[in-house]
């Protein structure tokens, strides 16, 4: 497996972008952008594992009792080839050392959990900055709600993390998915709620901007109707992340899109081929990735990786 590659102008560019950063983010962006199996290529395949801390470990590793072991997803990750390895603070500490230096690492600074019912989730910081530098991670994590009544906290709070981190030389790395407030369910992935909350993510000043893939649906009429107007097309998924890119600074920021729950083979590739020719540059997915028997989640990612690098139509 090749984990790294020679400079290339793809990521030249990329980096470029983040011209006003200290040297040590774009290193540590360097490092995720040329690791792996998409080194080079601009495109990237993220391994997160916060769902033992968002969901519960039984809905979580369950279908694939395997993955209970916190070292099963240091080795997933490193024998697939991703870009890098995201998960909190324990399952981190349980193997950053055996595996030292083999795979980026990004440290989920804040978690929620689901032992109370809640319709807007605030979350709570539970690692720190210097646990990411501790750990040899390339950069830190922090999910920020858009449209709950404590989204103010949470961007004060991750503005706080976010400068601590740029200055330890980190890349930020923002979940961001809307809710709360008048939302409904639908409106949690319309198109304008999510290029809305991958915008405040790079206000915010992210490096990497993770949300959910858009649906055609708008929670603002006024939205719509202005997009209408201006010929802006979102009738496919490739053109919806295709105006998720334009939303997250013209281009100039790295937005991904999470897996969500466990899909059929053939509809994730879909996504992923949406993602790709929408101009977006790549997919944070765990659930369908480590739910699956080991060898099945090797060739599931790796071909998603392929089609990523347009290997595979």
């Amino acid at each position: 497996m090749v984990k790294t590659a020679a400079p290339s102008r793809t990521v030249d560019e990329i980096l470029s972008w983040y011209a006003g950063q200290n040297p040590g983010v774009l290193t540590n962006l360097y490092r995720i952008l040329n690791h792996g199996r998409l080194a080079g290529t601009g495109k990237m395949v993220i391994l997160p594992v916060d769902q033992g801390f968002e969901h519960g470990p039984t809905r979580s590793f369950a279908p694939n009792p395997d993955a209970y072991d916190p070292l099963y997803h240091f080795r997933l990750a490193i024998e697939a080839g991703c870009n890098a390895y995201a998960a909190p603070l324990g399952f981190l500490e349980a193997g950053a050392a055996e595996y030292a230096g083999q795979i980026p690492l990004i440290l989920k600074l804040n978690n929620h959990d689901i032992l109370h019912s809640e319709t807007e989730p605030l979350g709570a910081q539970t690692a720190t900055v210097d646990d990411a530098l501790r750990l040899g991670c390339v950069g830190i994590g922090y999910t920020i709600y858009p449209g709950t009544m404590d989204r103010r906290l949470q961007y004060e709070q991750v503005m706080e993390i976010a400068r601590e981190a740029k200055s330890k030389g980190l890349v930020v790395v923002m979940w961001a998915y809307a809710r709360g407030g008048d939302m409904g369910k639908d409106d949690e992935t319309a198109l304008d709620t999510i290029a809305y909350s991958a915008h405040i993510a790079a206000q915010l000043g992210a490096h990497i901007i993770k949300v959910k893939l858009p649906s055609d649906h708008f929670m603002d009429q006024k939205s719509k109707d202005l997009m209408d107007r201006a010929g802006i097309p979102y009738g496919t998924l490739t053109d919806r992340v295709r105006y998720l890119v334009r939303a997250a600074f013209d281009g100039r920021r790295i937005v991904i899109n999470s897996g969500g729950s466990a899909a059929s083979d053939e509809v994730v590739f879909d996504q992923i081929r949406a993602i790709r020719d929408g101009g977006g540059f790549g997919s944070i997915i765990g659930r369908n990735s480590f739910q699956r028997p080991w060898d099945q989640a090797i060739t599931f990612l790796q071909t998603l990786m392929d089609i990523l690098a347009g290997k595979i139509e």
